[in-house]
């Protein structure tokens, strides 16, 4: 017993800051909240939603995306764009208006199964311009990966 005792107390000093870095590590991590971009430097866009991203290929949208993707999506939908099986590999979205359309509605309303979401709405967080701006990450990282590429090209 009091061999037990002993062990425990020798442990409690080693679990304690184990346990504060496991929650501090869940902290940095964000707690899933929606966070706002900085889109200075874009191109304004306007009250009018676009049907087709009109930053393709833009260096600026590209960096301020890849911010807004890991503030925001990186945690669901993988580092660097790569899902790694717990949401839908955005890099396999095609180019095309229609997939444009579908990413902006899908951003900004969120997505639900059995009255849950599954990804936050983004409407009242996100600007059209770091919507897009994201989309253009996206692409960006689906083009350095040949067979991503291929496929929605």
């Amino acid at each position: 017993m009091i061999r037990t005792l002993r062990a425990a107390a020798l442990a409690l000093p080693l679990a304690l800051p184990l346990g504060f870095a496991a929650t501090t590590l869940v902290h940095a991590h964000g707690d899933g909240a929606p966070q706002s971009i900085d889109t200075t430097g874009l191109e304004p866009l306007g009250d009018d939603d676009r049907d087709k991203n009109p930053y393709i290929g833009n260096a600026k949208a590209i960096e301020i995306g890849a911010s807004g993707y890991n503030k925001n999506c990186a945690r669901c939908h993988g580092i660097d764009a790569k899902s790694g099986g717990m949401a839908p590999d955005l890099r396999e979205l095609d180019k095309t208006e229609a997939s444009d359309i579908y990413f902006l509605t899908r951003v900004r309303g969120g997505a639900q199964r059995d009255g849950r979401y599954r990804m936050p709405p983004f409407a009242d967080i996100l600007s059209q311009e770091a919507i897009w701006a994201i989309r253009t990450y996206i692409e960006s990282e689906a083009d350095k990966d040949p067979a991503i590429a291929a496929k929605i090209n």
